[in-house]
């Protein structure tokens, strides 16, 4: 094309994710970028093998805004996959590694999905389930012999590598649908665009704190944050280490093998990992920075961290419809000798307009508790088919996030906790991350969980649910009184239940829908 032909859209063309991947790969062709097992491949090999995927895609007949989804669990060629995904480009779907087969049924017809790429080593029975149950679904592919769908990684290796090309796309164009935990009814699908998926990267790549040699641990899901990390590792020249799932001895031992530099855990992960009966045993030194996020930190475990593995923590707090990184706590804003600090999610970041807003979409004052609300060029386009619901969380302007805050004088965030988990006990605003925090300074406390429950006098009851540490007891007594001494009778557990673990939703956060669902059995509704 001519000079002369380039209008000004051309011309001031910005890079999104299909052109940084091409990027990240060519510009570091010979250096090591992703392992499996005891096998390394270079950038430049992992460009060919997504290029063999791309033409098994085209050879089926899987072209630009092909519908499609994944359902695997973490395995080095789900990152070919995802490659192919954006470079094709499709418009994906992760389905929940751990979810029933009707939410994944349902996020099947919800995103009219057409091609569903799974893992036969341990989906191979759901996806015949599902490829029975979902009539839309017209392709089958499946990573390594199966009896279901084609073999997607026997027919990539027919084909010749080809030099990778970004397509050209539309900034508003939908990339994919990420399904929301569907707290109340039928999940939403999130429809992320290139634009926030190039603003989330630029993000990372300015805010965050990477090592400088990174060899990245990725144990939590590929289908959900796991995946971001991707892009961002290979355009600082590092390399990615692919574990099935989240294993603590696994993860000990992989950090100790590949000299990890940096991984990502929920926190439930590092309290596992920090209660490992082992973990003296391996050499974690490597490790310089550990990113954080998905659900609430307790202040007195991350403390507790700190002291253990060194000033190497890193806090993103974002959503589904915000990716990852609204607000960020550096390594150095992590002070141990303030807890509330700890407690917070750190400020946020300069790319977006954030603000706390009451009822009437008026700023609150410094230290008042409001709705985390976002503008910027990360919030996500809207909800998949679901005008009112869309319209409803993008009211005046904002993605009203659903997490009520207060800011202090620094501009340090602290969520006392999302809208929907809020207790009205006699008539008090009770918010159950504040009592979480009290009750996890207790040194017998390894994990907790507060739920409101029905209450006939109070109408909610405060309720905690309780994972002790190893060879620990208190009574419930204890903990009801330290919440009193700490934040008033309003606030203090009316009960204490004692269990072995808390349930997780399968992204490893407390599932408060599963455990308030013990409770509230045969009410029509979750408040009282």
């Amino acid at each position: 094309m001519s000079n002369a032909s380039t209008s000004p859209a051309e011309l001031h063309h910005p890079a999104f994710m299909p052109d940084l991947l091409v990027a990240a790969l060519a510009r570091h062709a010979d250096k090591p970028a992703v392992y499996l097992g005891d096998e390394v491949l270079t950038a430049s090999q992992v460009a060919d093998e997504m290029s063999r995927y791309i033409q098994a895609y085209g050879s089926l007949g899987i072209s630009e805004h092909h519908p499609i989804a994944m359902l695997s669990k973490n395995r080095p060629e789900v990152l070919f996959t995802m490659g192919a995904n954006m470079l094709t480009p499709c418009r994906s779907t992760a389905l929940h590694p751990m979810g029933s087969l009707e939410d994944q049924a349902y996020v099947l017809e919800d995103a009219g999905v057409e091609t569903l790429v799974f893992d036969p080593s341990a989906f191979e029975e759901r996806a015949r389930e599902l490829k029975d149950k979902v009539p839309g679904l017209k392709t089958m592919l499946a990573l390594g012999p199966s009896e279901v769908g084609t073999d997607l990684i026997a027919l990539a290796k027919t084909f010749d590598p080809q030099p990778l090309v970004a397509p050209v796309v539309d900034p508003e164009e939908v990339t994919g649908l990420t399904y929301t935990g569907g707290t109340t009814g039928k999940s939403k699908g999130v429809m992320q665009t290139y634009r926030s998926g190039a603003t989330l990267t630029q993000i990372q790549l300015a805010e965050w704190e990477w090592p400088e040699d990174t060899r990245f641990l990725i144990s939590t899901p590929l289908s959900h944050a796991g995946a971001a990390f991707f892009v961002p590792t290979l355009l600082r020249g590092g390399c990615i280490v692919v574990l099935p799932g989240f294993e603590p001895t696994a993860v000990l031992e992989a950090i100790q093998k590949y000299k990890i530099t940096a991984t990502m855990l929920v926190p439930t992960m590092l309290y596992i990992l920090m209660d490992h009966p082992k973990l003296a045993d391996y050499d974690l030194s490597s490790l310089e920075t550990v990113y954080y996020g998905a659900s609430a930190m307790s202040p007195t475990r991350l403390k507790e961290a700190i002291e253990r593995f060194g000033p190497i923590f890193f806090q993103f707090f974002g959503q589904s419809e915000c990716g990852m990184t609204i607000a960020v706590l550096k390594k150095d804003e992590h002070d141990t000798n303030d807890m509330a600090r700890l407690a917070t999610c750190g400020r946020a970041v300069p790319w977006l307009k954030v603000a706390l807003l009451d009822d009437d979409n008026n700023e609150v004052p410094d230290g008042e508790p409001g709705e985390i609300c976002v503008r910027g060029p990360l919030v996500m386009k809207g909800y998949w088919n679901k005008p009112e619901q869309t319209a409803e969380t993008l009211a005046g302007g904002w993605l009203h996030t659903g997490d009520i805050a207060r800011k202090d004088a620094g501009g340090f965030l602290t969520i006392v906790d999302r809208k929907k988990d809020m207790i009205v006990s006699g008539g008090f605003n009770v918010f159950p991350r504040e009592i979480e925090d009290v009750i996890g300074t207790h040194p017998a406390v390894g994990q907790v969980a507060v739920i409101g429950v029905p209450d006939e006098k109070w109408g909610e009851a405060v309720k905690a649910v309780v994972v002790l540490r190893p060879d620990q007891t208190v009574s419930a007594e204890e903990l009801s009184e330290l919440v009193k001494d700490k934040k008033g009778a309003v606030h203090a557990p009316k009960s204490v239940d004692f269990v072995e673990s808390i349930p997780l939703s399968a992204l490893g956060k407390p599932d408060k829908k599963v455990l308030r669902a013990q409770y509230w059995s045969g009410s029509d509704r979750l408040v009282n």
